[in-house]
């Protein structure tokens, strides 16, 4: 299997907490983990390049790179109150033209914008900003409470950590859930985290800490193969529905019913990528009771069905490496 080259560009002062997001998941070689990615770094005007922490960093690459690259990743622009280089833009729309995946971290997103990329599409931003994305240009479908939004040739993420959730997501979409939780793992981080963004932006300062529902998640994904409920799941934290579906909305931005029904395709998909295991037996280990009902919930959440789904990301199971069809 041919590597993918995933190419940053570095918009001085560079941001460094974002480059290190991305070069974290598709920088590093893991041990036991087959390498899928060649990463490298590139900027307009090689040389130094401050950072946001007050050191330089040496990039050796200029734009050129951008021609080489399968993902464009551009980490945070800094500036994005200024006018792009033309040199820039001209480089983003060129790799854009030719096919290459563009995704931007944060308050990157205003440079794809510049760019013409999300001219009339989805994006998100950090929620900080969304009302200038917004503003500034006003062709552009901001989804201020999302994580990340991704098109297929254009990604962007919200600010800091959720670029660390849009390339998590990315490595599923292009080797499968399991390959990406390995390198979650690796990591020590969620392969997955639910809801959007203004549960944090919005949480008020409180003297009260609410309830954690880690017990109540817990339980749940360990009986996802149980006709679970949303009482149930109540029942099992000692409250009342109302007042867990408040929880839900509050901690993960989401509703009981759609985080277990997320859970169990995300059991399945892993189930059809590790095992044989005809899609009938699957549904039923996952609680979606029928092989119609997976085939309909997988395709609503996936977009794909569940048997392409395994023909692109069968696992070998004596090596548990992704086979090549």
């Amino acid at each position: 299997m041919s590597l993918h080259r995933v190419v940053c560009l570095l918009l001085p002062p560079q941001s460094t907490f974002e480059l290190a997001c991305a070069a974290e998941v598709f920088g590093l070689n893991r041990p036991g983990l087959p390498a899928r990615y060649t990463f490298e770094v590139c900027t307009e005007r090689p040389g130094p390049v401050p950072t946001l922490a007050g050191y330089d960093m040496a990039v050796t690459h200029g734009l050129s790179a951008l021609e080489r690259a399968q993902t464009v990743l551009v980490p945070g622009w800094v500036r994005r109150t200024t006018a792009p280089s033309p040199g820039i833009v001209d480089a983003l729309r060129r790799a854009h033209r030719r096919g290459a995946r563009v995704v931007a971290l944060c308050s990157a997103a205003f440079l794809l914008a510049e760019a013409g990329l999300l001219e009339g599409r989805r994006a998100t931003t950090h929620w900080r900003l969304a009302e200038e994305l917004a503003a500034r240009h006003p062709g552009v479908r901001v989804e201020p409470d999302v994580l990340y939004t991704d098109l297929g040739d254009v990604a962007t993420s919200a600010g800091t950590a959720a670029g660390i959730d849009l390339c998590l997501h990315l490595i599923r979409t292009d080797h499968g859930a399991a390959y990406a939780n390995q390198v979650a793992r690796h990591m020590v981080m969620p392969p997955h985290r639910e809801g959007g963004q203004l549960q944090y932006a919005t949480a008020p300062l409180t003297d009260r800490t609410p309830d954690s529902l880690a017990p109540v998640l817990d339980w749940a994904v360990e009986r996802l193969h149980e006709p679970l409920t949303v009482d149930d799941l109540a029942s099992f934290g000692a409250v009342s529905a109302r007042t867990l579906a408040r929880r839900f909305s509050e901690q993960l931005g989401t509703s009981p019913g759609n985080w277990l029904l997320r859970q169990r395709v995300m059991a399945a998909r892993t189930l059809l990528e590790e095992t044989d295991l005809a899609v009938e037996t699957i549904a039923a280990r996952t609680g979606l009771s029928s092989a119609a009902n997976l085939r309909r919930r997988f395709h609503a959440l996936v977009h794909t069905t569940p048997a392409a789904y395994r023909r692109s990301f069968r696992h070998d199971a004596a090596s548990g490496l992704p086979a090549q069809v």
